[in-house]
């Protein structure tokens, strides 16, 4: 018996750190191949269903290997749990001196230039963000890792952040006066040294696309490169093949240029004037577009007069505020760090003006306050595989959600890794006993009028029947926003809408909250895990198409048109069953849940496709019937009664 099947033993590693633990073939199974492809460097792609233990399944043949190990996750929950709790059990269990790190992205990390900066200047503040200021202050003084994810008192998306963290933009690297003091520094020098780094995905490709620059050196060389929730990778690998550019890039280098203009170039008369008129012109740019946030074709838009116009006016100011820049340079190093900036800003604007460039996609996208647009290369298949051929390492692919219809091409051909082994390993809950599948009748069509009322009518009973505990999952805001406004004036049930308060909190009162209903759109599809009672009715509004209007969907399947494929098998429907199986997968999380799982889409039972959905999902007992699903729910709500009373 080799080390890795010995520690997944009745009486191995896991036997000692688990109460009650056994073994379990299917997480056996996927730790053999993981050791395989650590042994032979080769690429494994593993689908493993909710519950497999696939975290062990990976991390034990890794330490085991004693090589130099990257785990790479989507969620920084994920992050935080690898680190400080499954690696150290593992570590322990091993009794190995093995040395972990935690890496994040530079916006984790305080930058006490920026905080320095930030008390000399005094700018104006809210009180809400002056509170934040002051408790960032207090923090600053008795932290030694300076990651604000310890700042419990100041929330997740205060605007805060953006004055006391920095960006690659406005970072002074060598030249900053606290570089023998920085935390992001000394967290990538604990990385460099350790034999486990556990990063996030856009960490790891932003580092990946620096070094086919030939600047890349923030994720250490590694043996063995494990990605976690690997369904993400294709979408975050592109981004940053990439190029973007941002109003908000402009609007931070401006902010930064009237700070040294009022502290230490107040001289120089000219640097306020541009860096405010250009400051102007950005966000005269961004009132163009919608006020909601929105995407779009940006080389559709760039042919319409206005925004042509606008465009130039950014360039004409940009181009006068490098002038005057240019005036002070080695007057300080802010000052110099700003001419670097606003030299790549507007080498970045060429880029996209330069609309006709083939096999990219040029594309916008809106926040409340900016617009970025991007050129995205259409595939990342070459350079991706490329980076894996030359790493001379072992690469694993895992998640709840790859395979699509049984098969992984959807996913290896989006990365180019067509030569790596595959292992798609089924869920041990018992599925058809622990839940139902609910496809309801009659439903008006996704754009009738009465469509939020029939999908509220349909909630409602289910709510009542499970006393709350429900997540109602969206494919919009629009019929989210809708649907909560019917709730409200039908259920007395505490309702949690998103965009009402942060993520965290919004999960937190969900769970702490009896009878809470939780409406959301995207971000609660995936990486949301709420065990037993909590959670026993998962209600989604449609099937979770992309927008026809999504930018980079319309390039991607124009380019298969063109080599005579079928956008629709090829693309949209392998994306729309991966994201379905990512909102399922929030039901049964423990092999004691019991739960509903209503899909409010008839294109399931009626269209051929459906099938390949069905076929990709769990196998759970099927049924039309909703009176059938709250009777089934009301059983559980007085099972669940009768344990609290006992």
């Amino acid at each position: 018996m080799s080390p890795v099947e010995h520690a997944f033993s009745q009486s191995g590693l896991l036997a000692k750190i688990l109460n009650g633990y056994s073994p379990r073939q299917a997480q056996i199974d996927m730790a053999m191949e993981v050791e395989l492809a650590i042994e032979n460097k080769t690429s494994l792609i593993v689908e493993a269903g909710t519950g497999t233990g696939k975290t062990f399944a990976y991390l034990i043949p890794s330490l085991l290997s004693e090589k130099k190990i990257i785990v790479s996750t989507g969620t920084k929950n994920l992050q935080e749990q690898l680190f400080h709790k499954d690696i150290p059990l593992i570590r322990k269990a091993m009794a190995t001196n093995a040395q972990i790190a935690l890496l994040k992205g530079r916006a984790n990390y305080l930058c006490l230039y920026r905080l320095e900066l930030y008390v000399k200047e005094r700018g104006q503040l809210d009180a809400a963000m002056l509170a934040d200021f002051v408790n960032v202050r207090k923090w600053a003084n008795s932290t030694t890792s300076g990651d604000i994810g310890e700042l419990v008192n100041v929330a997740e998306d205060s605007g805060i952040f953006p004055y006391v963290t920095s960006t690659v933009d406005n970072c002074l690297a060598k030249d900053c006066p606290h570089i023998d003091d920085c935390y992001l520094i000394n967290a990538r020098k604990k990385a460099i040294d350790a034999d486990v780094v556990v990063v996030n995905h856009h960490l790891f490709f932003a580092d990946m696309a620096l070094k086919d620059t030939g600047f890349g050196e923030l994720i250490p060389k590694a043996d063995v490169v494990i990605f976690d929730e690997a369904h993400q990778i294709p979408d975050i690998a592109s981004e940053y093949f990439g190029e973007a550019f941002s109003t908000r890039q402009i609007l931070d280098l401006c902010s930064d240029v009237i700070q040294q203009f009022h502290t230490e170039l107040t001289d120089v008369k000219q640097l306020g004037k541009a860096a405010e008129k250009c400051q102007k012109t950005a966000q005269e740019f961004r009132l163009l577009f919608n006020h909601d946030p929105e995407r779009g074709n940006w080389r559709e838009k760039i042919n319409l007069p206005r925004f042509n116009k606008a465009f130039k006016n950014l360039k004409t100011d940009l181009d006068f505020l490098y002038q005057v820049i240019k005036l002070c340079v080695s007057r300080n190093e802010a000052i110099d760090n700003c001419f670097e900036r606003v030299v790549n800003v507007l080498s970045k604007y060429e880029i996209m003006a330069n609309v006709e460039q083939s096999g990219m996609s040029f594309w916008y996208e809106t926040t409340r306050r900016h617009v970025v647009l991007h050129l995205t290369p259409l595939s990342v298949a070459d350079k991706f595989n490329d980076y894996i051929k030359d790493s001379n390492a072992g690469w694993v692919f895992t998640s709840a959600t790859l395979a699509v219809n049984d098969g992984f091409e959807h996913f290896s051909d989006q990365l180019g890794l067509g030569q790596a082994t595959t292992l798609l390993v089924d869920s041990p809950f018992d599925y058809l006993n622990q839940s139902q599948l609910i496809v309801p009748r009659y439903l008006p069509a996704a754009n009738h009028p009465q469509r939020a009322q029939a999908l509220a009518d349909i909630a409602m009973p289910l709510i009542e029947a499970s006393q709350g505990a429900c997540f109602l999952l969206f494919t919009s805001y629009r019929m989210l926003n809708q649907v909560a406004e019917i709730l409200a004036e039908h259920i007395d049930n505490p309702l949690l809408v998103q965009g009402q308060m942060s993520k965290r909190k919004i999960l937190d009162e969900f769970i702490e909250k009896d009878s809470a209903v939780l409406l959301a759109t995207a971000s609660f599809w995936e990486g949301v895990d709420v065990r037993g009672d909590k959670l026993t009715c998962v209600i989604i509004d449609k099937l979770p198409f992309a927008s026809p209007d999504d930018p980079m969907l319309q390039a991607r399947s124009e380019d298969v048109r063109r080599q005579g494929g079928d956008p629709f098998s090829e693309i949209q429907l392998p994306q729309a069953v991966i994201a379905l199986k990512q909102g399922v997968g929030r039901l049964i999380r423990d092999v004691t849940d019991q739960g509903v799982m209503v899909i409010c889409d008839d294109r399931l039972v009626t269209r051929p496709y459906g099938q390949v959905f069905l076929k990709s999902l769990p196998d759970m007992r099927r049924s039309r019937n909703i009176e059938k699903a709250s009777q089934f729910l009301a059983t559980l709500t007085s099972k669940n009664l009768t344990i609290e009373k006992e």
